[in-house]
């Protein structure tokens, strides 16, 4: 858990500010309990301890960004501040609502889908990724060989993917956007889902199910690299 926070909070640190993205990814990571809350400020400040002893020139900054932080984790939960969608297809509603997402993105695209299929989507996760967005994709290994799969022509232009290696099917349809964000339900990513498929999807900012899948994601990066 330490090397979690730690991970986070540095790449806030770095630049001696917090940004407006920073703070909502932060409160989505963020849990509600006093404990957890406690773990991230133990952390914030002694990170702060080992920046200034570094740069003792850049005090004030890091002063500066370790109150960010602290103001942060001192604010409550505001659960009731959460916006989610619910869209369906057939039809254009999800293809569309996820093409939107991929390109608002700035910070990072975490995609764990069945496969993907659909150029209309394919299209915008390579743009991302060109732009410097931080793009990784998880998915079933069977399936990326299909006629069709965008699964390795997404690899060779660069961008990191990963399959199960297993003989069961790695079948979530989920996606995280810059920390902030998931897209979740039956919608696979692919033009029968778009154009035929009863189909489902739900995108939220609600951070305890933001977190909830951000774990999975890593859990699964992690044990298929």
């Amino acid at each position: 858990m330490v090397d979690r926070i730690d991970g986070h909070l540095r790449e806030t640190l770095d630049d001696r500010r917090l940004s407006r993205r920073e703070k909502k990814a932060l409160r989505a990571l963020v849990g509600p309990e006093a404990h957890e809350r406690s773990a991230w400020h133990q952390r914030a400040f002694a990170l702060a301890r080992e920046a200034m002893t570094a740069h003792p020139e850049d005090q004030a900054a890091i002063l500066e960004w370790l109150d960010d932080v602290t103001r942060l984790l001192v604010q409550p939960p505001d659960a009731a501040a959460s916006v989610s969608e619910v869209l369906f297809s057939p039809g254009i509603a999800c293809r569309r609502r996820l093409g939107e997402l991929l390109r608002e993105a700035r910070d990072g695209v975490d995609i764990c889908v069945f496969t993907i299929t659909d150029d209309r989507l394919a299209g915008p996760i390579v743009a991302a990724h060109r732009r410097g967005v931080r793009v990784r994709i998880i998915g079933d290994d069977d399936k990326a060989h299909d006629a069709g799969s965008d699964m390795h022509r997404l690899r060779d232009a660069g961008v990191p993917v990963r399959f199960d290696r297993s003989p069961h099917h790695m079948h979530h349809k989920f996606a995280l956007f810059d920390g902030q964000r998931v897209a979740t339900g039956s919608y696979n990513w692919t033009r029968s889902a778009a154009d035929h498929n009863r189909e489902n999807m739900v995108v939220t900012d609600e951070p305890t199910v933001v977190r909830a899948y951000h774990a999975a994601f890593e859990d699964l990066w992690r044990a298929y690299g």
